[in-house]
C-alpha cells in the first residue's frame, strides 16, 4: 500500500511517521518552498504525547519543550477560579509539553527525514486536482508558476493540508470559507523571567476577552524562559467573512493591542510589560468550519485542521490531529481494503472531534471561567459562594473525558 500525503504540517508529518511504523509507503508533498519552523507556543497534552512517544520522540520533545506542571484559570481580574496539576504530575504517565510549535514540527520533521530518507518530502508541490478509480487515486501537483511537476499514482490519498484545505474543497465544493466568530487573536513570544514554578500556564478571562502565558522553552539564562503570551478579544459580530488567508499570520500593531492588554490583571506576571517587550507579534482570525458529515469519499480521507478545524482553547487542535494520525495509521494496517479502513476512521475520529469542535465554540473547559464572570462580573470574595468546586469540576473535567485527555489519578485541587 501507497498512501499520498497532501500538506507537511504537523498532522501530515505524524502521519507520515505513524503509517512508516505499521509498514505503509508514503510520500508527502507540502505547498511551501521549505518546510519551516513557523509560529509561536502551544500546548499538546498527554494523550497526543503518548502517541508521540511510542514512535520514540519523547526524548527530543523534552530537549526542546518545557513540561507543563500546573494550570490556573483565572477572570480577567485575576482572580483565580481553577487551579490543576498537569501531565505527570496530575498522574498522566507521560508529560504535557509547551512548546513552539514550530520546534514541535521540527521534531517530527527531523524524524521522517531520518526514517523515511529525503525524497518522502516533497516541497513547492501545489494540489492542483486528483482523480481516483477501483484501484487507486491519481493526485496532480504544480510549482507556484503553475508549472505541473509531478503526477503520482497511490492507493489512498491523506488531505492534511489545513483549514484551506483543497482536498476538502474539491470533497465539498459548495461548504465556502471558514467560520469567523468575531474573535482576533494575538499571539508572541519573548524571553522573560521565570514566574511561579518555571512550568506553569495561566488562562484569565472569558470566551470574549481572554489572556494566556506559559513557558516553552528554556531562555538565555537559568532565571528565564522564552514564554508565550496570546490575546483573544471579541472585535466582531461574526456576521462578516474573516480577512483573506493571506493577511490570517500578519504582524500584529501595538496600537490595536495594548488596549486590550490593559484589560487584564494577572498578579503572577507583568502581563502588560512581557507583551510591550516582545518586538515582533502575529495577529490570526479566529475561525473554525462546521463539523462535516463525512471526511472520506472512496480512497480520499481528510485529516487534522482539513477535517475538523477548532478554535484554539483547550490545548487541543494539534493534540487530535497526532491522535487522527494514530488512528489512521492503525486502521490501514488491520484493514482488508483502504475503503473499508477510511471508513473504520471516521467512525471512530469524526464524532468525538465534532463534539470538541462544538464544545469550543462554548469556551471548553476554559467555560468555567466565563460561568463565574457571569455571575460575578466585579469579582467575588469566596468563588464557593458564586459557584462550588463541583460546578467547576464537572465543566473543567468534562471536557477531558470528552476531549480523551483526563487524567487517570484526579486529587482534588482548588
Amino acid at each position: 500500500m501507497k498512501a499520498i500525503i497532501v500538506g507537511g504540517g504537523i498532522g501530515g508529518l505524524t502521519a507520515a511517521l505513524m503509517l512508516r511504523s505499521r509498514g505503509i509507503d508514503c510520500e508527502l508533498y507540502e505547498q511551501a518552498d521549505t518546510i519551516r519552523e513557523l509560529g509561536v507556543g502551544i500546548n499538546t497534552l498527554p494523550h497526543a504525547i503518548r502517541e508521540l512517544a511510542g514512535i520514540g520522540l519523547l526524548d527530543r520533545l523534552d530537549d526542546v519543550a518545557i513540561r507543563t506542571d500546573e494550570l490556573f484559570y483565572l477572570t480577567r481580574h485575576g482572580q483565580q477560579v481553577w487551579h490543576e496539576k498537569r501531565g505527570l504530575d496530575a498522574g498522566h504517565d507521560v508529560p504535557q509539553f509547551s512548546i513552539h510549535r514550530g520546534r514541535l514540527q521540527g521534531v517530527i520533521h527531523q524524524a521522517v527525514i531520518e526514517r523515511l530518507g529525503d525524497d518522502a518530502v516533497r516541497t513547492g508541490c501545489r494540489l492542483g486536482s486528483f482523480t481516483q478509480d477501483e484501484g487507486g487515486v491519481t493526485a496532480y501537483f504544480f510549482d507556484r508558476s503553475g508549472a505541473h511537476t509531478h503526477t503520482v499514482r497511490g492507493d489512498i490519498l491523506i488531505g492534511a493540508d489545513g483549514i484551506h484545505s483543497k482536498v476538502r474543497q474539491t470533497l465539498f465544493p459548495e461548504e465556502g470559507p471558514p467560520c469567523w466568530n468575531g474573535l482576533m487573536l494575538w499571539r508572541g513570544a519573548h524571553d522573560w523571567p521565570v514566574f511561579l514554578t518555571g512550568r506553569s500556564m495561566i488562562i484569565a478571562g472569558g470566551l470574549n476577552a481572554k489572556a494566556v502565558v506559559y513557558p516553552i522553552a528554556e531562555g538565555s539564562s537559568p532565571a528565564s524562559r522564552l514564554t508565550n503570551w496570546a490575546v483573544l478579544v471579541r472585535i466582531g459580530d461574526g456576521t462578516t467573512p474573516p480577512a483573506r488567508k493571506e493577511d490570517w499570520s500578519r504582524l500584529g500593531k501595538p496600537e490595536e493591542l495594548m488596549p486590550h492588554v490593559a484589560g487584564f490583571s494577572i498578579p503572577q506576571v507583568d502581563f502588560a510589560a512581557l507583551v510591550r517587550a516582545t518586538p515582533e507579534f502575529w495577529e490570526y482570525p479566529c475561525c473554525d468550519r462546521d463539523p462535516l458529515p463525512c471526511w472520506s469519499s472512496g480512497r480520499v480521507t481528510l485529516l487534522g485542521d482539513a477535517a475538523h478545524p477548532m478554535y484554539p482553547v483547550g490545548s487541543n487542535g494539534a493534540s487530535q490531529a497526532i491522535l487522527d494520525a494514530r488512528c489512521l495509521a492503525d486502521a490501514l494496517a488491520r484493514s482488508e481494503h483502504p475503503r473499508q479502513a477510511l471508513m473504520a476512521y471516521e467512525r471512530q475520529r469524526l464524532p468525538m472531534t465534532a463534539d470538541i469542535v462544538a464544545s469550543n465554540r462554548r469556551g471548553g473547559p476554559e467555560g468555567v471561567i466565563d460561568a463565574v464572570e457571569q455571575l460575578a462580573p466585579q469579582g467575588f470574595t469566596d468563588i464557593e459562594t458564586i459557584l462550588s468546586y463541583e460546578a467547576r469540576e464537572a465543566i473543567v473535567r468534562g471536557y477531558a473525558a470528552k476531549a480523551g485527555f483526563a487524567a487517570r489519578v484526579v486529587s482534588r485541587q482548588s
